[in-house]
């Protein structure tokens, strides 16, 4: 896999900290931000595959507006949602925005190793992705010759 990075946003600088630990140590590159402009940034750069977003990261603007923009940025985008409550209502809402998956936020190791599963299945799914839509485009390509030129 090329692109072994994961953001992970954030207001709590100590979530951020635990978690870039325990990413940084499974080998991933890690980014961490506490700023909705360096997320939507880094999205448009599609520097990232996959990031880990806190449900009351900002404020400012709806968590289900922040992730159908990042995923209108990035259709390939892989969005692990971390939040402090469960209201089925606000799970289903979220979940119709196609994130990748939905956590509790840890608090022991067993929840932070869910995490980091759950990332680790996130970076495999976007690479999988992205093949199959290398090998649609190369096999599209092949049909699409100009008449006459037969593919080798």
């Amino acid at each position: 896999m090329k692109n072994q990075s994961i953001l992970v946003a954030d207001k709590d600088t100590a979530f951020l900290r635990d978690i870039s630990c325990c990413l940084t140590g499974a080998g991933y590159e890690v980014e961490t931000t506490t700023s909705t402009v360096h997320v939507i940034s880094n999205i448009l750069k599609k520097k990232t595959p996959v990031v880990l977003l806190g449900s009351d990261f900002d404020n400012r603007i709806d968590l289900v507006d922040l992730v159908r923009l990042l995923k209108k940025c990035n259709q390939h985008l892989a969005v692990i949602l971390v939040s402090d409550e469960a209201s089925l209502p606000g799970v289903q809402k979220i979940r119709k925005e196609g994130i990748f998956y939905y956590a509790m936020r840890p608090v022991d190791a067993e929840d932070r190793d869910e995490i980091k599963q759950a990332a680790i299945c996130a970076l495999k799914s976007v690479e999988h992705d992205l093949q199959q839509e290398r090998s649609v485009d190369s096999h599209h390509n092949i049909y699409n010759l100009a008449e006459g030129v037969k593919p080798c």
